[in-house]
């Protein structure tokens, strides 16, 4: 993360959390919530304490992708965060659940992020995932300039529209200044499940070219697989599994290349090195 410039207002550490990971895209539909939602799972089961927040205002599915029907409570001046499979979650469909559309403008939207970020018992984790909206729109730059971001990790498919608007993603942390922690390729592959072929359904590679060519870190490939879709409607996401699962394999691989980054850029995690996935 880039030092504040004059005229910014200062980026504040929020109450409890130690590294903060902001997870986006340059467009929808490219599974960056399923990324998010394994990713977390995946550094919890690694040993990391780690939160969740869905910051996706208009598409907010972590509560179904985590089997999630609770409301959360306030303690006094501090909202609790709702705990499921050990992550600490926080999500706009706590707030707009079901098929309830939420309509607000850009003021309630900050207001509500601030809120989320500064005003949640997050109790001292060693990540906060964010899974934000896709683009580049007010709930991310709100979240840019007023939180001490770690890294961001931008998720993409394999073809050429979405690595157009990937780029468009990555440009644009750059020009808030907000370390890349990398890019993550999904829908990378599929592998028919009956005649064990790789098959390349939207192409491939595509992710970690424009990595090379931005000269940012490709963090791996999430294939296309049948089991991640089942896992998200059901509330038991692959990461779940133990990390040599073929089907979450690839999620505990894009999680230890986040750690590998986060380490490099001075945030190495102050918590054990365990690993509980099995």
């Amino acid at each position: 993360m880039g030092p504040t410039q004059p005229g910014e207002p200062p980026k504040l550490p929020i109450p409890g959390v130690e590294n903060v990971i902001a997870v986006g895209s340059g467009k929808g539909g490219v599974g960056k919530t399923t990324i998010s939602v394994n990713l977390a799972l995946a550094l919890q089961k690694l040993g990391h304490r780690t939160a969740l927040l869905d910051a996706d205002v208009y598409g907010p599915n972590v509560p179904l992708m985590l089997g999630v029907d609770q409301t959360p409570e306030a303690l006094g001046d501090r909202i609790q965060p709702i705990e499921r499979h050990g992550l600490k979650v926080m999500s706009m469909g706590f707030i707009a659940p079901g098929d309830k559309p939420l309509i607000w403008r850009g003021p309630m939207l900050h207001n509500v992020i601030q809120q989320f970020l500064r005003q949640v018992d997050w109790g001292g984790v060693e990540f906060l995932v964010v899974d934000l909206p896709p683009g580049t729109g007010d709930v991310a730059l709100s979240l840019m300039q007023t939180a001490p971001i770690t890294g961001a990790i931008v998720v993409t498919t394999p073809s050429d529209v979405s690595l157009e608007d990937a780029r468009k993603a990555v440009n644009m942390f750059r020009q808030v200044r907000v370390e890349l922690l990398g890019i993550v390729e999904n829908m990378s592959y599929l592998v028919c499940p009956h005649c064990h072929e790789r098959v390349d359904v939207f192409s491939h590679g595509g992710g970690r070219r424009t990595a090379e060519q931005m000269g940012v870190n490709f963090l791996g490939e999430v294939p296309l697989d049948p089991e991640v879709r089942v896992g998200g409607d059901t509330g038991e996401s692959v990461a779940l599994r133990p990390a040599d699962d073929p089907h979450a394999a690839a999620f505990y691989e894009v999680a230890r290349n986040v750690l590998a980054r986060v380490e490099a850029l001075g945030g190495a995690p102050k918590g054990p090195r365990i690993d509980v996935t099995e």
